[in-house]
């Protein structure tokens, strides 16, 4: 990641060099017509002033080619451009601290993630986003009781919608990317909200934990809603977080309100720290994908090869795939880390000497990677999604009184696949996790996850039966062997009395 820095900033320089010798060979020029010409009209120099003005913004914008900077560090303009502004989050969450004002501070938020998206995806971006927002914030204004079913379900009919015009999924193996990644995080940030809103008016004695400290008495501002949703931290690739941690964040109360101490925690640490993560992740990725690359599932030589090559090869293959997301992830927290929301409380409340800022935390690298079940992977993997998953999906469909089951587990992972997209491969993928999951086979892992790397059902299948489903079959089987052959009970041993 350094060395792919480095290049950019080379070129940037060699790019700003050479266009300030073209715009000074333009302005002597310029100075040239004006002594030379019998005129010396305002109109004759208006019209000077915009050809040189067109003809600087032309050479710039030639000379200012990104694909250059794309190729030296192996990725697609398109992509280039989204990680510069992805990047770029860092900084500029950092000066959403100098902000004075809470007003300001609205403000700031919402235009800083519209104008990076304005950047990273053009302008139709910001569109696709006013419409679940405004689905959100209408559905909470007009029919509060219902405001969460409905946003929940136009909401996600907006974002399934966009996934099959954009068919987001082949654009992003082919290495291009657009706006749905973001809609995705916002889609979740809107149904959070007015849910929240809905709780609102529910008898707290009839409220989950969760419920009750995230429920929104009173509907938020306008301007409030449009920080709280484009948030430029978390924008791009998350975390998801509440509307009322954004307020409470914003206002300096609850854990953000300075204490009797006078104490304010330092984010710059956890920063330094999240950033090293991602630098890591980065080179580590690119170091491994040209020795696992998902191409050879379907190329003859992988079908020569034997089971357990194959089988190590799917292994590698997910084993690499991941740290993609751990380098955007880790990215996404310290951009929230360093604008102080990441800030979860103190280790010690009384001695207030070490902070927690795992509240931007989306993965446990290592947790993931030594996990010996597949109970662990929602806890580690994911961790904001899979929390509101949790939320917002898996409890509330889970009767009081009841326990959940594997229907409340596959309908959660049936809603997870829908919000990635309609592809083959995300429902195998979530679907056959819920499989994972309730037979907890750690191992089936990297065997799922190449439905959700390569999308396609053929490539799936081929992949799949080529280790002859060992993956499907064996979850399947413990299942079926659990209601078949049901655990006893164990009794509990009485102590003997002395």
């Amino acid at each position: 990641m350094a060395v792919g820095t480095v290049v950019i900033s080379i070129n940037l320089v060699n790019e700003i060099e050479q266009n300030y010798t073209n715009y000074k060979d333009l302005s002597d020029r310029d100075s040239d017509v004006r002594k030379t010409s019998p005129s010396n009209s305002i109109t004759d120099r208006v019209v000077v002033t915009q050809q040189r003005f067109d003809t600087t913004y032309s050479t710039t914008m030639e000379s200012f080619d990104m694909s250059s900077m794309a190729a030296s560090i192996g990725v697609s303009v398109a992509v280039l451009r989204f990680l510069l502004c992805f990047v770029a989050t860092i900084p500029i969450s950092f000066a959403w601290r100098l902000v004075p004002s809470r007003l300001g501070k609205h403000i700031y938020s919402a235009a800083s993630g519209a104008f990076l998206s304005y950047l990273s995806f053009g302008f139709s971006s910001n569109l696709h986003f006013l419409v679940p927002m405004t689905i959100g914030y209408a559905s909470m204004a007009i029919y509060r009781p219902m405001s969460g079913f409905i946003t929940f379900f136009l909401g996600f009919a907006y974002l399934i919608g966009c996934h099959v015009f954009y068919m987001s999924g082949d654009a992003w193996k082919e290495g291009g990317i657009d706006s749905t990644g973001a809609l995705m995080v916002l889609t979740l940030k809107v149904i959070s909200c007015s849910i929240n809103y809905n709780d609102g008016m529910l008898k707290e004695e009839s409220l989950r934990e969760a419920q009750k400290k995230n429920r929104l008495i009173q509907m938020p501002s306008l301007i409030e809603y449009f920080g709280y949703c484009l948030c430029c931290g978390s924008h791009f690739a998350g975390p998801v977080f509440e509307m009322k941690d954004y307020l409470e964040w914003t206002e300096e109360k609850g854990i953000w309100s300075v204490s009797g101490k006078g104490k304010r925690p330092s984010p710059y640490g956890a920063t330094v720290r999240a950033i090293f993560q991602a630098g890591v992740c980065m080179a580590l990725y690119l170091y491994l994908v040209p020795q696992f690359p998902l191409t050879r599932f379907t190329e003859p030589v992988y079908q020569e090869w034997g089971f357990w090559k194959r089988f190590g090869y799917q292994y590698m293959a997910g084993f690499t795939a991941r740290w993609k997301y751990y380098f955007i992830w880790s990215i996404s927290e310290a951009s929230i880390i360093i604008s102080g929301l990441g800030f979860s409380g103190w280790t010690d409340e009384k001695s207030q000497t070490k902070a927690k800022w795992d509240r931007a935390k989306n993965v446990d690298i290592l947790g993931v990677e030594l996990a010996t079940s597949a109970v662990q992977i929602p806890l580690v993997w994911n961790i904001q999604v899979s929390t509101w998953l949790r939320h917002y999906v898996y409890e509330r469909i889970v009767k009081p009184g009841k326990k959940a089951g594997f229907f409340q587990l596959l309908a959660t992972q049936t809603v997870s696949a829908v919000w990635h997209g309609l592809y083959p491969g995300y429902i195998i993928f979530f679907v056959q996790s819920a499989l994972m999951i309730d037979g907890s086979k750690v191992l089936v892992l990297n065997y799922s996850s190449v439905g959700f790397m390569v999308l396609s059902l053929h490539e799936t299948l081929v992949a799949f039966k080529s280790v002859y489903y060992i993956g499907t079959v064996l979850p399947i089987t413990v299942i079926l062997l659990s209601y078949l052959v049901p655990v006893k009970p164990v009794r509990p041993k009485t102590r003997k009395e002395e």
